[in-house]
């Protein structure tokens, strides 16, 4: 445009102020102080259609800088996650066979069939299914004919993936599996942050000796441990 000095940069601010341009935007183009801009040009009218494409600009700025903080947050998060995961590996070290009997029999105390003829253990989680069925066959011995299983799901669920997926897991036959039980999906708005693909499964067994003797167990390392 061939203007020089502070005279050009205000004629070159309202030039682009009456375009439409933003504040921020002028100042990419103008290297002058915001508050220069905002004076040399504050007595520019806009049309309607410029403020309202003004208003989407900063409405889109506003969304896109949500989503860039929210993105770092989770990044921060996830980093902050697998620090803790290392620092409790480094912490608990190498489980010994007690610990891990002791670390099931725990689960058992929380998640386990307290009846004195049947014995189970219901979770939804597949690495604490896992670790449970290796502490029935390693530490209680339980025969493999004394499985069963069972799987608690919602119907808008692959109730036959779950039987696939559990008995491959578990390395129970399907021919010891019980019937699913399967159960309406309730509708709701409420957005959940984890679904149980595979349902709830249940390790069960009908070993009313082997029962009693985890019940004997439990007594010994919690009832009778626990002032009252």
């Amino acid at each position: 445009m061939g203007y020089s000095g502070k005279l050009a940069e205000k004629q070159q601010a309202q030039y682009l102020r009456s375009l439409g341009y933003s504040y921020n935007r002028i100042l990419l183009e103008v290297h002058v102080s915001k508050n220069s801009v905002s004076r040399w040009c504050k007595d520019i009218s806009l049309t309607q259609s410029q403020k309202e494409q003004l208003l989407v600009n900063k409405s889109f700025g506003q969304r896109k800088g949500s989503l860039v903080a929210a993105e770092n947050k989770k990044i921060l998060r996830n980093q902050q996650v697998l620090e803790y995961l290392k620092a409790g590996q480094l912490l608990v070290g190498t489980v010994s066979k007690r610990e891990e009997f002791l670390m099931g029999l725990s689960l058992y105390v929380a998640e386990g069939e307290k009846s004195p003829y049947k014995g189970g253990f219901a979770n939804s989680d597949p690495k604490l299914i896992l670790f449970m069925m290796r502490w029935f066959r390693e530490h209680v011995l339980l025969p493999e004919n004394k499985f069963r299983g069972a799987i608690w799901i919602h119907d808008n669920l692959d109730a036959n993936n779950a039987l696939l997926f559990w008995s491959g897991l578990t390395k129970i036959p399907v021919s010891q599996f019980h019937k699913t039980y399967i159960v309406k999906n309730k509708i709701s708005n409420k957005v959940r942050k984890k679904r149980h693909e595979y349902g709830v499964f249940s390790i069960r067994f009908s070993d009313s000796k082997k029962q009693r003797q985890i019940l004997g167990w439990i007594s010994g390392a919690f009832i009778d441990k626990i002032p009252e």
